[in-house]
């Protein structure tokens, strides 16, 4: 293993998700963010498809499925989430001129603070174009019209950021963290952690090179260690000293304790990885069968069920109809009583995208007053065209008053 076989992946995985998750705002699907939480009308708009607040169980099956995922990629993996795609760990990164600037001259060290603070300013903004599109939020800063609840927050944000990896960095990872605690309890004697290799003890030169690279300041050689954050600076160090004897690095990657035995296949790792199994499958059977119609029928109260002229019976509804879909819909209304079909008015509903209306509508039954039984029927409202959408409700059809 040479020093160019961990240390540019692990900077090329940092590249890829500092790109994405400052991109990812500048998306459109639609018209709209291909990721964003809309506050002012509690919707997720998440890669074309609108979820609106009273459909976030969906969200809810989306924690348990990422919970479940991250327990099974920990109790495997240990802590690769920490040394190759945590945001901390990749800004600090990202900002290690700082680190480099401590001992220099004060005009170093000023401009190394001064470029921390820009970057914090960035990951403040960028967490904010979650929640405000930077199509609307950019816009408004140029004219001064940003408003104070988004100013604040920017500001607030830039702070708290700038204070974290200007002064806590990596004692954040090694003391604060729930995630790094939560860590420990996971592990088992087979989980991959990042070991000296005490079988090979011997070969150490005892440069202390490993312990100079750590950003927990922990020496590796000790066993492992609830700080180590898996960075994989150790591994490179201890190569780059190992190459001038040609000889393997004496740290590395282990599925446990260097030179044990086990299979990597155990019961919690079964447990585990069978409940990530169940999450995935039942987050993507709530997805696909989710209906962008959304339609309750409420009976007319103004307008009691009455006979016609033409001796029908009429029955009066109001439909709330909300379209959360993409595309405008045009809905035939349709209406059914023991298989048969009735008059149903209005024929035709059109509704926008995203819109929420309500609109009256009216059955009508063939039969006369003495001799119309109240009963059941289904209200159907089907899409025209290619989107095969089907909604059913059944409403009480009411028996007219005798004068």
């Amino acid at each position: 293993m040479t020093n160019r076989r961990i240390r540019p992946w692990r900077r090329f995985a940092e590249a890829v998700q500092a790109v994405l998750l400052l991109g990812i705002p500048f998306v459109r699907i639609g018209g709209e963010s291909a990721l964003r939480f809309d506050i002012p009308t509690l919707r997720l708009h998440l890669f074309g498809t609108i979820l609106w607040m009273d459909e976030f169980f969906i969200v809810l099956i989306a924690v348990f499925f990422v919970t479940f995922l991250v327990i099974f990629i920990t109790q495997l993996f240990g802590r690769i989430w920490c040394g190759w795609l945590c945001p901390q760990t990749v800004i600090i990164d990202m900002t290690g001129f700082l680190d480099r600037a401590q001992g220099k001259s004060l005009a170093q060290k000023t401009a190394a603070y001064f470029l921390t603070l820009l970057v914090s300013i960035i990951v403040a903004v960028d967490l904010i174009w979650y929640f405000i599109s930077p199509y609307d939020f950019l816009p408004a800063l140029m004219n001064g019209t940003l408003g104070t609840v988004s100013g604040g927050s920017w500001a607030v944000l830039s702070a708290v950021i700038f204070l974290n990896y200007a002064f806590l960095r990596h004692t954040w990872c090694a003391t604060v963290c729930p995630y790094a605690k939560l860590q420990g309890a996971l592990f088992d004697d087979r989980t991959m952690i990042i070991g000296f290799d005490i079988r090979r003890k011997g070969e150490c030169m005892d440069c202390r090179a490993c312990v100079r690279v750590c950003p927990v300041n922990i020496d590796i050689r000790n066993g492992l260690n609830a700080a180590c954050i898996s960075c994989a600076e150790c591994i490179d160090a201890c190569t780059e000293r190992m190459e001038r004897k040609k000889s393997e690095s004496l740290i590395s990657y282990f599925f446990g304790t260097p030179g044990s035995s086990g299979s990597l296949i155990r019961t919690n790792v079964i447990i585990i990885g069978s409940l990530t199994l169940l999450g995935l499958a039942f987050l993507l059977f709530l997805s696909l069968s989710r209906n962008p119609l959304d339609v309750t029928v409420l009976p007319g109260r103004e307008f009691r069920a009455r006979m016609t002229a033409q001796g029908e019976v009429i029955n009066a509804y109001t439909l709330a109809v909300e379209n959360r879909g993409q595309s405008d819909l045009s809905l035939s209304l349709k209406a059914l009583r023991d298989g048969a079909q009735l008059k149903a008015v209005p024929e035709k509903i059109m509704i926008r995208a995203g819109e929420y209306t309500r609109v009256s509508a009216y059955v009508f039954s063939p039969g006369s007053a003495g001799s119309f039984q109240s009963g059941q029927a289904e209200l159907i409202l089907e899409s025209d065209g290619p989107y095969n959408i089907r909604v059913t409700r059944q409403v009480s059809l009411g028996v007219p008053e005798t004068p």
